[in-house]
C-alpha cells in the first residue's frame, strides 16, 4: 500500500503503462506464431509476408521501449535465415 500522493501516482502510472506494453508484446508474440506456422506449412509466400508484420511489430515495440533494439534485430536476424532456408 503506497504511503504518500506520489506513490500512488506511480502506482497508477505503472498500471498504465504495464498495460501499454502489454499490448505492444502481444502482437509481436501473435506475430511470431503467425509466422511459425507459416513456416512449418513450408510456406514460403505466407512466410514472407508474416516476416514483414513481424519486422514491423517488432520495430514498433522498439520505437516505443518495449523490447530491446538488439532483441528485435535477433528475432528478424533468426527469421529471415528460417525463410531462406525453405
Amino acid at each position: 500500500m503506497a504511503n504518500s500522493k506520489s506513490a500512488e501516482k506511480r502506482i497508477r502510472q505503472t498500471k498504465t503503462r504495464t498495460a501499454e506494453n502489454r499490448v505492444v508484446k502481444t502482437r509481436v508474440k501473435k506475430c511470431r506464431k503467425a509466422l511459425n506456422s507459416a513456416l512449418e506449412g513450408k510456406d514460403k509466400a505466407a512466410a514472407g509476408t508474416a516476416y514483414g508484420e513481424l519486422s514491423s511489430a517488432a520495430d514498433r515495440a522498439v520505437k516505443k521501449g518495449v523490447i530491446h533494439r538488439n532483441s528485435a534485430s535477433r528475432l528478424k536476424r533468426i527469421y529471415a535465415a528460417r525463410i531462406a532456408a525453405i
